[in-house]
């Protein structure tokens, strides 16, 4: 650990159908900043084996670090973050499971439109092109064709797996609810935010914010990593 380091690290957790680069409409201004970030990427696979993946990657950057998880990723970055190298967490349209419960436990409860538009195949999920409406509607239509054509299909059966830890009670959180969701309800990242006493900020946008409304997901990222900046430099 570098004792003088001014900025904490940002590690982003992609959510499925995706994979590291979604973030690219926001990583570039936060290096500007001058912050360390990187995105991990993982098989989604296993949740076990993402949650891993993450902890190597905090290996690769300076610590403290703040995690950043969009839609399942908020699993991810609930379980990981539990590790003392992280100061804070960003749920970007993000589920968040307590301890009793799965991805699947929770989404069951707030049903979205994207979950008829999939076809199960090789063991795998696969979004089918007419979903990528309920992804990424708000996108231009041919960023929805790259969105659709990039997508990267989760095993069947990550949804119901569980990963022990749960970092939202003991790390302080930020939550983007992306108002237009067609894929993780609205309602459920509201409850989940509430419930995590996160500081939360509502966008009138699709489930991939970071794509459709990058500047404000900078924003949020920027004032966890101040606070957690502030709180590291306290201790």
């Amino acid at each position: 650990m570098k004792p003088t380091q001014a900025k904490p690290s940002i590690v982003f957790c992609h959510g499925i159908w995706a994979d590291g680069s979604c973030f690219n409409k926001v990583i570039p201004t936060l290096q500007a900043d001058g912050y360390e970030a990187i995105a991990v990427q993982y098989g989604l696979d296993s949740q076990a084996a993402d949650v891993a993946a993450t902890k190597r990657t905090l290996g690769r950057v300076s610590s403290p670090a703040i995690l950043v998880g969009h839609s399942y990723g908020g699993a991810v970055i609930t379980a990981a973050g539990t590790d003392d190298r992280v100061v804070g967490l960003v749920y970007i349209a993000a589920v968040a499971p307590d301890a009793h419960e799965t991805v699947q436990s929770q989404l069951d409860k707030y049903p979205t439109p994207i979950f008829g538009h999939i076809e199960v195949a090789d063991g795998r999920v696969w979004m089918l092109p007419e979903g990528a409406k309920d992804f990424a509607g708000d996108l231009p239509e041919q960023e929805q064709k790259v969105v659709w054509a990039t997508h990267f299909a989760p095993d069947a059966d990550l949804f119901n797996q569980k990963v022990d830890g749960t970092a939202w009670k003991s790390k302080p959180s930020w939550s983007i609810v992306a108002t237009e969701d067609r894929t993780v309800h609205p309602d459920l990242e509201r409850f989940l935010a509430k419930r995590m006493g996160a500081t939360t900020v509502e966008v009138k946008s699709s489930h991939v914010a970071m794509l459709s409304q990058p500047q404000l997901v900078i924003d949020v990222i920027r004032k966890a990593a101040k606070a957690a900046q502030g709180a590291t430099a306290a201790a």
